[in-house]
């Protein structure tokens, strides 16, 4: 087992999601956890993960007999920082801070770098610098702005990065994940999906046994493929619920409905689009909206499980990027970037227990797990679409004159998408109704409409994107038809910016 001890990155999870493609099992811990609780669970290896804080500014505590177990361990952006610290090096704040694409030159030989040439691209995000290493510790490679960017220590199995190997951008970053834990840790291929959909299946089983659980159904592959799975742990102690809200896009309640009959799966669709708009109306703020449609469903649910009840549990397709970004870090400091209906905005007491056997899952793994269960296509590479629907693509108020112009401007999207030979390249695509109206001209008269933007990118687990470089044929295309197609829209315009700085949906 490898541990990542979370200081409150955002990519904390991702290091975790890097360490299972290399297959070895992976758990995250706070900086709170005491040697004595690694102990016995054959820890391979320990990664400290980065971090919001400054070491000079604030005291990280952390378990220094860790320190003595005699396990290699990898310090990453902020985690370097603590190790030179505790060790006696000095950090300080840098004249400027290194962010995004970066060139490094490694100077000296270490297992660590097997595989690398001597200039490699990698992926920073600091403005601290480790100036000054501690005793026995040399630096592995520099920045071109003449800092440490990785250091290793001669007397202990202690290594360090000032970069971010976890992320895709950095060039080689999964091969020095790779020299850490097969060279470095000596650890041996020992967890797969197979593996954990076996145990978790079994251990589902046993925690529910012969209690019901409510299924919140979106028609996305979570929670079809969750569907799926607790059919096949508990059989018909299993209801499905599709809740269609009225945030829907253009034709999806029918599909979803059909394509899960089809697959076996008792589903029971609620038609409850008035009284989510009614809750909405007049409501703007996003985090608003979010907790709005979070409370509702929880509502809705609760009512359904009366009725058809008693259930013990409610079931929820909750992904790593879901808590990520919902959650507090570990550290017990604020990284939240916005909350999701399906772990922000609960009511304190629930009538439910919360049954979540994805959570420590990211959506790509959750994509494999489908076709394991045999899941079709149509569902496996669906696009991730957002809980509370097209609420969080409307920015501002939401009214039934909004939603339907943004479902013709989506769907005039999507079909002129598929046409295109890339397609399968997006991870996700979608329009968004901004509330701006702009002067146009349309059959030579002046028109003062809205504008529609587009956001089309590509990813690898949503944790970073980077915008799709469209032919500007098929996107001319696509801003006509739309400009031509859909009542009070005269404006098109395209989102070319990365995750991060900003994130994939714009709410």
């Amino acid at each position: 087992m490898f541990c990542v001890i979370d200081f409150g990155s955002q990519y904390t999870q991702l290091i975790a999601r890097r360490l299972r493609e290399l297959n070895v099992y992976s758990l995250i811990f706070p900086p709170s956890i005491k040697r004595k609780d690694l102990e016995g669970n054959k820890v391979k290896g320990i990664i400290l993960s980065g971090g919001p804080g400054s070491v000079y500014e604030e005291d990280f505590k952390i378990d220094m007999e860790i320190f003595r177990m005699g396990i290699p361990i990898l310090g990453i952006c902020f985690g370097f920082q603590l190790l030179a610290k505790i060790f006696g090096g000095r950090v300080r704040r840098g004249e400027k801070g290194e962010y995004g694409l970066t060139r490094i030159r490694i100077v000296e030989k270490s297992v660590l770098f097997e595989g690398l040439e001597e200039e490699e691209i990698v992926w920073m995000s600091h403005q601290d610098i480790v100036e000054t290493l501690p005793e026995g510790f040399i630096p592995l490679a520099y920045t071109e702005n003449n800092y440490i960017a990785s250091a290793e220590s001669k007397i202990f199995p202690f290594y360090a990065l000032q970069f971010h190997p976890e992320v895709s951008h950095t060039n080689k970053g999964k091969e020095i994940l790779r020299n850490f834990v097969f060279k470095i840790c000596k650890a041996k291929e020992d967890w797969n999906l197979d593996k954990f959909v076996e145990e978790n299946i079994k251990e589902i089983k046993e925690k529910v046994g012969d209690k019901k659980v409510l299924l919140a159904v979106s028609g996305g592959v979570d929670s079809s493929t969750l569907a799926v799975f607790l059919q096949k742990a508990i059989g018909n102690n299993l209801t499905a619920i599709f809740v269609d809200h009225g945030l829907l896009r253009r034709g999806e309640r029918e599909e979803v409905e059909e394509a899960l009959k089809s697959l076996g799966v008792n589903l029971l669709t609620l038609n409850c689009e008035e009284r989510f708009l009614s809750r909405l109306k007049g409501i703007e703020d996003p985090e608003e909206k979010r907790k709005i449609i979070g409370h509702e469903f929880i509502k809705v649910f609760e009512e359904k499980a009366r009725e058809l009840g008693p259930f013990h549990y409610l079931a929820q397709g909750t992904l790593y990027p879901d808590v990520i970004e919902s959650a507090h870090s570990s550290t017990g400091k604020p990284s939240k970037i916005k909350s999701h209906h399906n772990v922000g905005g609960l009511p304190e007491k629930l009538n439910f227990e919360i049954l979540e056997p994805f959570r420590y899952l990211f959506k790509d793994e959750v994509r494999i797990i489908g076709r394991k269960l045999g899941l079709p296509d149509f569902f496996i590479k669906r696009q991730p679409f957002p809980g509370p629907g097209l609420a969080v693509r409307i920015i501002g108020e939401i009214t039934k004159e909004r939603l339907e112009i943004l479902r013709s401007a989506d769907y005039i999207l999507q079909e002129e998408l598929k046409r295109w030979e890339n397609y399968e390249r997006i991870w996700q695509s979608f329009t968004i109704l901004l509330p701006v109206r702009t002067v146009g001209i349309k059959g030579d008269q002046r028109s003062y409409e809205y504008t529609i933007a587009i956001r089309i990118v590509e990813s690898e687990d949503g944790m970073t994107a980077q915008w799709t470089k469209v032919p500007y044929e098929i996107l001319e295309r696509i801003s006509t038809r739309i400009t031509n197609e859909v009542t009070g829209i005269n404006r098109v315009v395209y989102d070319i910016t990365n995750k991060p700085p900003a994130t994939i949906e714009w709410e």
